[in-house]
Parts: structure tokens; sequence; C-alpha cells
């Protein structure tokens, strides 16, 4: 910065450059108590583990803990907020001229990329998919997960209803249609981890594969062909 600068504006920066320094601490602090308590919750169980050693793990103390997570259930399910959160961001910006399934697959396929580096830059995707299966064998951690899925159920639903002008409380078609997209895509990643978690390029692929069946699913016939649903394409709509 030039000498000549105003000591008004000199101040200004330094004010805001001292605010980055501090986010980026707090977002690495964050970042490192996810990472720590799931590697936790991995080795020795989500019961076992207390919220002592998680900050014992990153170096900071209880009341440091309690500063980014109310508790040990929302630091187990922080990396699906986050991925929630930048696929709204990215269902936000689809255009409005798209028809409302088209616009959820259209979302999940753009942000899939982001979902990947936004978990990768926290947790190895390993590790996170490792996560999954605990939560799903771990009554309290598997009941803290429902819950928070009907809650983002309920955001994803509004959100679906102000692009299309409905009233969620008098049209039951959002809240249905989401119903059905994040059942899909639960299914989509039982698939893939009974596959041997592959890759994640295979959880993209298979999470869209299942997505692609969702119509043909709700709408055309289930007769089968060499195990296939018979094409659909010669069906009445919906």
């Amino acid at each position: 910065m030039s000498p000549n600068t105003p000591a008004d504006q000199r101040d200004h920066c330094e004010v805001s450059e001292l605010t980055g320094l501090r986010e980026m601490k707090k977002q690495r602090t964050r970042d490192a108590l996810i990472r720590a308590a799931h590697e936790l919750f991995v080795s020795q169980g989500y019961d076992a583990t207390t919220v002592d050693q998680i900050a014992a793990a990153v170096q900071v103390s209880q009341r440091t803990f309690f500063r980014y997570f109310s508790n040990k259930e929302e630091v187990a399910l922080a990396p699906q907020q986050l991925m929630l959160a930048h696929f709204l961001d990215v269902f936000r910006g689809r255009p409005s001229d798209e028809a409302p399934l088209e616009s959820l697959r259209g979302a999940l396929d753009e942000a899939w990329a982001d979902l990947e580096s936004t978990i990768e830059a926290i947790l190895p995707i390993e590790l996170h998919m490792r996560m999954w299966e605990l939560t799903q064998n771990t009554p309290a951690l598997l009941g803290a997960a429902l819950l928070q899925s009907q809650a983002n159920q309920d955001l994803l639903t509004e959100e679906l209803a102000r692009r299309c002008g409905l009233d969620p409380e008098g049209d039951p078609r959002p809240r249905v249609l989401v119903a059905a997209f994040v059942g899909v895509t639960d299914a989509a990643v039982r698939a893939w981890a009974h596959l041997g978690h592959e890759s994640s390029a295979a959880a993209r692929r298979i999470t869209m594969s299942h997505l692609d069946q969702l119509q043909p699913a709700l709408c055309g016939s289930w007769d089968c062909q060499d195990g296939r649903p018979e094409d659909v394409s010669t069906r009445s709509p919906c």
C-alpha cells in the first residue's frame, strides 16, 4: 500500500485484512474439528467418543468446540449441511423456465464437482462414506440424520414452491416431488455403498442413472423386457 494512501483508507484495509484472517482461522478450526470428530467416530464409535476427545485432538478447549457446534450430532452431520447449502445455491440459479424435476436433477449434476471439492477440503471421501455407514448403524445418529433430512426437505420444498409460484401448504406437488427426489438420491447412495465405494465418479453415475428412472417409475408401465422397464416413450405422460 502506498505511503500516500489516506489514513482512513489504510485503516479500513487493515481492518478488512484482520477480519479476513480471523475468518480463515475460524474456518480452519471448524474444518479441523469436523475431521477429528469423524476420525474418532469411525475409529472408536460414535457413542464412545466425547466432545473433550474431539477438542483435544485439535488442541482446543471444550468451550471452543461449543463455539462451532452445539453437540456431537451437529459436527457429525456438518458435511451433509455444507452439501445441502451448496446444492440450494446452485438450484436457485437454475433457469426459471425449467420443469421442476429437470431443475432438481440439473442442479445436482451441476453442483457435483463442487460438492466433491467441498467435502475433500475437509476430509477424505472414503472417511466421509465410512461416516455415512456409521450413521446408518448408530440409532442416536440415524435419528438425528432423519430429523436433519426432514428439515432439509422442507427448505427444498419451500424453494421449489417459490420458483413455481405455488403455496406448498395448499399444493402438495412440491413436497411430493422433493420427497421422491430425496428418496431416489438416498437409494443411489445405498447402491453405491453396496458396490464397495468404487469411486466418486461411480457415485455420480449411479445417482444420475437412478434419477433417470424416477419419471418412468412414476408414470410408466412396469412390464419388463430383459430385466429393464419397457420404453415408456409411447405411454401417456403423468
